[in-house]
């Protein structure tokens, strides 16, 4: 016997027995299934994750050697979108949208005259804007640097 089971209540559970060769889900979308063949491989397989899946799992297995529980938590990673433009007043805009974790941006030439907001949305993912002023520089160009674990970025833009 094989059950993966999201640990919370009225989740899904997916389970395999193997001397009925019976295989079960309950509470289980589409995109939850085994990986391979519950008999060879009794891998749990999201796909396309999303965030909503994120939490504990847990693979109870049962066999003549016993009870065995493997205890595994899923994170989902959201690259963001990331946009380069610039104001009427000389600041150019650079924004990391909607990215899970938060996107950390730093700029080149490296200024202490850059500011940042950031914005948390309902679904966990984050907004992050950086603001770099350059009216009173003489900088041709200016970089931004997007660091994420799902992405890096860098966009250039003229301030000519």
């Amino acid at each position: 016997l094989v059950i993966w089971k999201r640990n919370c209540s009225g989740c899904c559970l997916l389970s395999y027995r193997s001397d009925h060769n019976d295989t079960r889900k309950l509470n289980c979308s589409e995109r939850v299934t085994w990986k391979y063949s519950p008999v060879s491989d009794p891998a749990l397989r999201i796909y396309p994750v999303n965030l909503g899946d994120e939490g504990n799992y847990t693979c109870e297995t049962v066999s003549s050697e016993g009870n065995f529980h493997f205890f595994s938590s899923l994170t989902v990673i959201v690259p963001p979108t990331v946009t380069l433009t610039h104001d009427k007043s000389r600041v150019a805009v650079c924004q990391a949208s909607a990215g899970k974790p938060a996107a950390d941006i730093s700029w080149i030439p490296a200024s202490n005259h850059s500011s940042e907001e950031e914005f948390h949305h309902p679904n966990g993912t984050v907004t992050r804007v950086s603001y770099f002023g350059w009216a009173n520089s003489s900088f041709p160009s200016v970089t931004c640097l997007v660091s994420h674990p799902a992405t890096n970025q860098t966009l250039l833009m003229d301030l000519t």
